[in-house]
């Protein structure tokens, strides 16, 4: 049953390993990292009893391993899966589902590019992270899905350096500055940028994105910047932006990836100011997915899960911003005898968290 501190498991759903989840209503949506698994859609209402109601598969190659779901529509990332030859079947893109009835998935679009890597939706805009032609790395694109058969694109923006077909030069070693994943509060997007830290987009005007402000920290420190998650209400006066880094794909050797706290009251100067590390890293050089991944992006109060890769969970209390600390975990049994690789975490509506593993499983958990 694993290892837990003010945590109880509630379910488990025995599946290939997970890039993603996501809950909407009685319904859970995984996202896997290999094919042929491509999304499982499980039935969710018993907890303690999860069902599968449908999968949709891959061939070879292609990698979909995000998903999200707003009021019956679904959307998919498709991108070549690293190291693996690209077949003849191979379509990179955004794919549009379907789903009012979650187990008869329906592709309705697809929005077609060289990949995809992960997004965000709010039901009627994706923010996304499209690998395109005559650029160098992903960069940073909205799509307005008022009608989801026929997906438009509302505005990009991209790091200077990356429109290598315009005649930029980058400045950094082969793709290590492209867009992860950007993140929308308000009139501002929050973006992701892997080795190049993070930045923040003015999208008053959706068409036109203007930068505002953005931190670099890679180098000094070695982990690509993984999610920046601004906290929707005041922290002691700050507003803050809690950053993730991801424990991967170091550019040198470093201590594994960990949480930075950044106020960004004043947007034009984020200052990063506080951080989180797990109890007992002691600095020695460990392998990847050992450090920090992925916190939850429902931000419902000041305790915060994260996906903490060899980790587990861990929840991270952030009413003392300067001072974040944990306030439970939960490290499930290793699946095959291998080490626990907790990849993704999220909440549904009765407060219930949703575990995946990268490599084996759902776990699906409550705070006691």
């Amino acid at each position: 049953m694993g290892q837990a501190r003010g945590i109880k498991q509630v379910g488990y759903f025995d599946c290939a390993g997970g890039g993603q989840v996501v809950v909407s209503g009685t319904t859970a949506y995984i996202a896997h990292m290999k094919p042929p698994h491509g999304t499982t859609i499980v039935d969710i209402s018993d907890p303690a009893k999860p069902r599968r109601l449908a999968e949709i598969t891959l061939p070879e190659g292609i990698h979909s391993h995000k998903v999200r779901v707003v009021d019956g529509v679904m959307l998919v990332n498709r991108e070549g899966l690293r190291g693996a030859a690209r077949g003849p079947g191979f379509r990179g893109g955004l794919g549009v589902f379907d789903v009012t009835q979650p187990d008869k998935p329906r592709e309705i679009a697809f929005y077609e590019c060289n990949g995809v890597h992960r997004f965000t939706f709010d039901g009627r805009y994706a923010y996304f992270s499209p690998d395109l032609e005559g650029y160098r790395g992903n960069i940073v694109m909205t799509l307005d899905l008022k009608d989801p058969t026929r997906p438009q694109e509302v505005g990009r923006w991209w790091m200077p350096g990356q429109w290598i077909a315009g005649g930029e030069t980058p400045t950094w070693e082969g793709r290590n500055h492209r867009c992860h994943h950007p993140i929308r509060h308000g009139n501002r997007l929050y973006v992701s940028y892997w080795h190049g830290g993070f930045v923040i987009l003015d999208i008053e005007d959706m068409g036109k994105p203007r930068f505002v402000s953005g931190v670099d920290w890679s180098p000094p420190f070695s982990t690509p910047t993984h999610t920046a998650l601004p906290i929707p209400f005041p922290l002691q006066g700050r507003r803050v932006l809690l950053v993730a880094d991801e424990d991967v794909m170091r550019i040198a050797p470093g201590v594994p990836a960990f949480l930075w706290l950044v106020d960004i009251s004043e947007e034009t100067r984020p200052t990063p100011f506080a951080s989180f590390q797990v109890d007992g890293i002691d600095g020695s050089p460990q392998p990847e997915f050992t450090g920090c991944h992925q916190p939850c992006e429902e931000v419902r109060g000041t305790e915060i899960p994260v996906a903490w890769f060899a980790h587990g969970l861990r929840i991270v209390d952030i009413a003392r911003p300067h001072a974040p600390r944990e306030v439970a975990s939960f490290v499930p049994d290793a699946a095959d005898g291998g080490r626990v690789c907790s990849n993704d975490v999220c909440y549904d509506a009765r407060g219930l968290m949703y575990l995946i593993d990268r490599d084996r499983g759902l776990h699906i958990v409550e705070r006691t």
